[in-house]
């Protein structure tokens, strides 16, 4: 399993980004596929993810601001970042479970600055 994370970059404070991960093969194949984040000096947390048979799930954190979606025709995830704010800033990974197992994608980094 390959999952290619891309569209990240610097933004200003109330910014939009769209993060995007491509998967291999068939997306819809994947129990869950999703985004996490690691800011300096955190741990990795969820930020977003899409399962089967439940639907998305979102950190309080970014409720109302990141929408994920899922291409299935382009086998991609999409997270649409707005209202973006400093603390949005750390490096984003795409995750996946396919078979009980957990797949980490490359990661992507986000600045939120002015």
């Amino acid at each position: 399993v390959q999952l290619q994370a891309c569209g990240g970059g610097l933004v200003q404070p109330g910014g939009s980004l769209t993060l995007s991960c491509a998967a291999s093969g068939t997306i819809s194949r994947f129990k869950t596929i999703g985004w996490y984040r690691q800011a300096p000096g955190k741990q990795r947390d969820l930020v977003a993810t899409i399962s089967r048979g439940i639907g998305t799930n979102y950190a309080d954190s970014v409720k109302g601001r990141f929408t994920i979606s899922r291409d299935n025709a382009k086998d991609t995830v999409n997270l649409q970042m707005s209202s973006l704010k400093p603390e949005d800033t750390a490096v984003y990974y795409c995750y996946a479970v396919l078979d009980r197992v957990d797949y980490w994608g490359q990661e992507t980094l986000v600045t939120v600055s002015s």
